[in-house]
């Protein structure tokens, strides 16, 4: 059975990549390769012994995105994962992030109403519910207004399938609001290589730990926190690649209980950003050079999953210690020498 993942040679669609073709799934990549590298395929062919069938693809092309699906009529669900995803670079680059991201998911529900693929996994985002007025957040918590324009992007993104669903009967559609995803398979032939300078904590981190970049910076010590910096729950790569391959299933046996339901992805508790550098430091015995500047714009101050509903009724739980995420991810770096 062949699935279709958008976006496939990046971070988390890598690891979602094997832990597909893990389970017996049939896996075919588009990427346009903004941000990833070909080399990925390398990577995920050493640790499942097979390489993806993939296509570099730019999916804002409407044209090119339907002769994909033209060309590939034995799809029977789509992960789509492609999207630019930079909080502090979406408030900078507001409309590459609007056009993007927005254009790739229309074109690809379009080729799979056309063409009758009727299950879709949608890569979501914990920042759909903004800086939620109580905490840990549910899938009943409302979502606020977002705080910077990549989060309005997976908030518009989710009101588009919603609406599709509504009218598409015999399609069905499953988005995973993912909280926020660290580390490296502990094979260390995958992890996360942004191109150009990280925007994200851990592989700044780690780039910092090695003498890459010369000091990580945590953007504010002045927030509502036990330490005054920014507070996320940090779920472990590997964990939420499991939790795609547990909602395809639901959706190709007919166990899900709407043509479109969503569900929180992640460990259920809070760290701050200073807790992630000194779980870093006690894993792998390496300090890591930071400095406290400013809050960065469109950051919010805390905000940690109830995975109630994802742990009940998706039978998924996150399973990984912070500690084994750490190794995983520094063993991942010291592999890029």
């Amino acid at each position: 059975m062949k699935i279709f993942v958008t976006g496939g040679t990046g971070y988390i669609g890598s690891h979602t990549v094997v832990e597909l073709q893990q389970s017996g799934y049939d896996v075919i990549i588009a990427d346009n390769l903004v941000n990833s590298s070909i080399d990925v395929l390398d990577g995920i062919e050493k640790i499942t012994g097979i390489r993806p069938e993939f296509e570099e693809i730019d999916l804002t092309d409407r044209a090119a995105t339907r002769d994909f699906f033209v060309r590939h009529s034995d799809i029977k669900a789509v992960i789509h994962f492609a999207a630019l995803k930079a909080v502090g670079e979406s408030v900078h680059k507001p409309l590459e992030y609007y056009f993007n991201n927005l254009n790739s998911l229309m074109n690809v529900l379009d080729s799979m109403r056309e063409f009758q693929v009727p299950n879709l996994v949608f890569s979501s985002s914990c920042t759909v519910y903004g800086q939620a007025d109580v905490l840990p957040v549910t899938e009943k918590t409302p979502r606020h207004e977002a705080e910077s324009p990549y989060g309005n992007t997976k908030v518009m993104s989710e009101d588009i399938i919603r609406d599709l669903m509504k009218v598409e009967s015999k399609m069905n559609a499953l988005a995973l609001r993912y909280f926020n995803p660290i580390g490296a398979h502990p094979s260390a032939y995958i992890g996360e290589l942004p191109n150009g300078v990280p925007n994200n904590l851990i592989p700044y981190l780690t780039q910092t730990a090695i003498g890459i970049r010369e000091q990580l910076s945590v953007f504010g010590d002045d927030y509502n926190t036990p330490d005054g910096s920014p507070l996320r729950d940090y779920i472990d790569v590997v964990d939420l690649a499991k939790a795609h391959v547990v909602a395809i299933r639901r959706l190709l046996e007919g166990k899900n209980k709407a043509n479109y339901e969503f569900f929180n992805i992640g460990t259920g508790k809070g760290l701050s950003v200073l807790e992630i550098i000194h779980a870093f430091e006690n894993a792998t015995g390496v300090k890591v050079n930071y400095k406290i500047v400013g809050r960065r714009a469109g950051d919010i101050e805390k905000v940690w999953a109830d995975t109630t509903l994802a742990n009940t009724e998706l039978g998924w739980k996150a399973a990984t210690p912070i500690e084994e995420t750490m190794k995983n991810v520094w063993k991942w770096q010291q592999s890029l020498r």
